[in-house]
């Protein structure tokens, strides 16, 4: 995101004491130049005109800062500084992170459960044909993917934390119906509305989640958030274990579905009382603490945090135009493949290699374990050297390991194939969480931000492709699938790659465009309104 963060000396004039002291940070938001403060009797509107007068001999210093400022985003600078950025994160990251993960984790069973009741013989206790989970899955995503942008927009109008609890009470009592359903019909109904409900959850979070960190802080968090997504499935297999071996008057598979979606609506009723709407109002922060962190993403973003609840008709239209996300959504389509297929059909795929239905939902965890970790590794290596498509393709290369050796090792050698299968998951989950990431960080308005991650999330059309690959007929080696995700992979390296190489080349051109420009051009750029969010040539876009 860009910054105008800047440091003001102190001086004889009491303007500089006083800009000084207040902790001035110049922000863009509409036609006026916005100002945030820690000293609270220091008016917002008097700082704001005094900006605009700029003393000629820090000309150069502001010109360097900006220029710092706009390629690190926010980064503290004093001792006490780092140490407040890090009790902020660390707060964060015990009170915001971990509700927004579990919560995930079980939109994540819900989502793909149908798979795992498949192995417990679902199809055949309800007379169902053996396509009728691959016909549900597809259905799916009928209303999954097309409502993305409207409950997105639902959900930052009436407030991002109760939007995700009511979406999470309403999946929970889905499931509940899911397990006394008799049809195939009922079936498709229920998975359809459970589609809807699911729909804007990822990109709301995601949004959301970015409201509280700074740019290279935020990929290991999202993919903290993913990383319930990536280990749903192994922990929907310890569930599922359970649940089929329940000596009871119901099939194994409906207690299930009983279990998954009571603790869904539990944790649905609980989200709006526990996740704070932004960092000015988290009740585990003291006031200073909610200054500080408002202040930070203030400077992180350019942006009025206070506005960050609206979606103007400008952020549709410059979404809409927004090149990166439709050179980044087919690669996105492409990564979405593994992740949407092997949640549902993993257990299936297993099963495949001669285990029974709930030994091989047992077995399906370690995958779902290595991807998990896999994905934590790399999205902190890609904060930490503030690379994103770079560690996008290095999980990927994993991925295509995997399916050399899925397609090419025998069915009958039982051990090898399993363990191709651990290497394919230990790469599936990668691009996802530093796809979204690098959306994110690279779209500074956070109006525009929502609507971008959720268009974004069209990705998971993939998940029509994933159904109709692993049908019945092609296990139990699934070869023709494994083949296919391989072609889909190596071109999905190629996209990535791209992208990183054209976004590489813009920053390039900006970055001549600044040279050539005076220090009162740059803070004319960072104010004026003929550029906005990332086109502003001081905006240096990750790559």
């Amino acid at each position: 995101m860009s910054t105008s963060q800047f440091t003001v000396e102190k001086d004889a004039t009491s303007f500089s004491e006083t800009a000084s002291n207040a902790g001035m940070v110049p922000a863009h938001s509409g036609n006026m130049l916005h100002m945030e403060t820690i000293d609270e009797a220091v008016a917002a509107d008097q700082l704001a005109k005094e900006m605009q007068y700029v003393d000629e001999t820090k000309a150069k210093e502001i010109e360097e800062e900006l220029a710092h400022s706009k390629q690190q985003g926010y980064r503290p600078v004093t001792d006490d500084e780092w140490k407040a950025h890090h009790s902020l994160n660390l707060k964060f990251d015990l009170f915001v992170i971990p509700f927004c993960t579990l919560i995930y984790l079980f939109c994540g069973l819900d989502r793909a459960n149908i798979g795992n009741a498949a192995t417990d013989n679902f199809t055949q206790d309800l007379g169902m044909p053996a396509t009728a989970i691959n016909t549900a899955t597809s259905w799916f995503v009928i209303t999954y993917v097309p409502f993305m942008p409207v409950t997105t927009y639902f959900g930052r109008r009436v407030g991002q934390p109760l939007y995700l609890g009511v979406a999470g009470i309403c999946w929970g009592i889905l499931t509940l119906c899911q397990a006394f359903i008799k049809t195939e019909a009922q079936l498709i109904a229920i998975r359809l509305l459970v589609g809807f409900f699911e729909s804007g959850f990822f990109s709301t979070a995601a949004a959301y989640i970015s409201l509280f960190y700074p740019r290279f802080n935020l990929a290991f968090r999202i993919s903290m958030f993913f990383f319930a997504y990536a280990i749903s499935g192994g922990f929907g297999g310890l569930i599922a274990y359970g649940a089929f071996n329940i000596n009871g008057s119901l099939f194994g598979w409906q207690y299930l579905f009983l279990i998954e979606g009571g603790i869904s609506i539990l944790l649905g009723i609980a989200t709006p009382f526990w996740l704070p709407t932004s960092p000015g109002s988290a009740w585990f922060l003291s006031k200073a603490e909610r200054a500080y962190a408002e202040k930070r993403m203030i400077m992180d973003s350019a942006e009025n945090i206070a506005d960050s609840h609206r979606i103007s008709t400008r952020d549709i239209i410059e979404t809409l135009k927004d090149w990166k996300l439709w050179m980044m959504l087919p690669c996105a389509m492409l990564t979405t493949m593994g992740p949407t297929g092997f949640t549902t059909f993993l257990p299936l795929v297993v099963k495949g290699l001669g285990f029974s239905g709930a030994i091989a939902n047992l077995l399906s965890v370690p995958p779902y374990v290595a991807g998990a970790c896999v994905v934590l590794l790399m999205s902190w290596l890609s904060d930490r050297y503030r690379k994103r498509g770079l560690f996008i393709v290095i999980g990927l290369f994993v991925v295509i390991i995997g399916l050399i050796l899925t397609v090419t090792l025998p069915l009958a050698n039982t051990n090898a194939r399993y363990g191709a299968l651990i290497i394919l998951l230990a790469g599936t989950f990668v691009a996802t969480p530093l796809n979204t990431s690098w959306l994110a960080s690279n779209t500074p308005d956070p109006g525009k931000r929502t609507l971008v991650l959720s268009l974004n999330n069209w990705s998971n059309l993939a998940q029509v492709y994933a159904s109709e690959l692993f049908q019945p007929q092609y296990g139990p080696d699934y070869q023709l699938p494994m083949r296919v995700l391989l072609g889909l992979m190596c071109l999905a390296v190629v996209g990535y790659t791209t992208n990183s190489v054209v976004l590489l080349l813009v920053n390039r051109w900006k970055a001549r465009q600044v040279a050539k420009m005076t220090a009162e051009e740059l803070q004319q750029e960072n104010v004026s309104d003929k550029r906005v969010g990332d086109k502003k040539l001081t905006f240096i876009y990750g790559i």
